[in-house]
């Protein structure tokens, strides 16, 4: 009979300094991390913070009088067809304007750039072609009748100081503003037959 010995079981266990030796490099491996974790969230603050600065400007405009005026592109005067009876028609300015406070003006006026063209009809350097003004609403239309001439701006409308296009208080409330000139021109038994025709010039001026 072979005589066997009992086997310890010490001999197959692991070493007990390899266990000590990775508890010690998984300990060094965490305070690496945990180092490193630290020095991250310690940074953060610094880029957290930023500077501020403010600056000003000063922002200026000058406000001027100042007009602005819209015809139609042409304007016809017929005859109501009675032996000579006179020419008339009408014409509706559109304009806007502002004007100075408590000195300032403005008007807008009308002027023949030459007269009536081929030569032998109606010639407005005669007087043959005159206007009244009405429903102004900037303003006052002007009073009675006007003679357009070709030397000479003739008034439409006057408007004060103060006034002004849109808006409320001495400003009209109506944008545009708008005048009607009513145009008559005369009928003589002298013009040579054929269809003639003039320019008209407007100007607005606000002060």
């Amino acid at each position: 009979m072979v005589n066997c010995l009992p086997i310890s079981p010490l001999l197959f266990s692991p070493p007990r300094y390899n266990n000590v030796r990775m508890e010690k490099v998984l300990a060094v491996q965490r305070h690496r991390r945990s180092l490193r974790a630290i020095l991250v969230f310690a940074l953060l603050p610094s880029f957290a913070a930023a500077a501020t600065g403010t600056a000003t400007q000063t922002l200026s405009a000058q406000i001027d009088a100042i007009g602005k005026l819209s015809v139609p592109a042409a304007s016809t005067v017929t005859s109501a067809g009675t032996t000579f009876a006179g020419y008339t028609g009408s014409l509706t300015v559109s304009y806007k304007a502002r004007t100075t406070a408590a000195t300032g003006s403005g008007s807008l006026t009308v002027k023949a750039s030459a007269d009536f063209s081929p030569a032998g009809g109606p010639s407005i350097a005669s007087g043959q072609v005159t206007y009244t003004c009405s429903a102004a609403t900037l303003g006052a239309a002007c009073a009675g009748t006007q003679t357009v001439s070709t030397a000479s701006q003739t008034n439409i409308v006057t408007i004060g100081s103060d006034a002004c296009t849109g808006g409320a208080g001495s400003c009209s409330t109506v944008n545009p503003n708008t005048v009607l000139a009513s145009l008559s021109l005369a009928n003589n038994p002298t013009y040579k037959t054929g269809t003639y025709s003039a320019t008209l010039t407007f100007t607005i001026s606000a002060l």
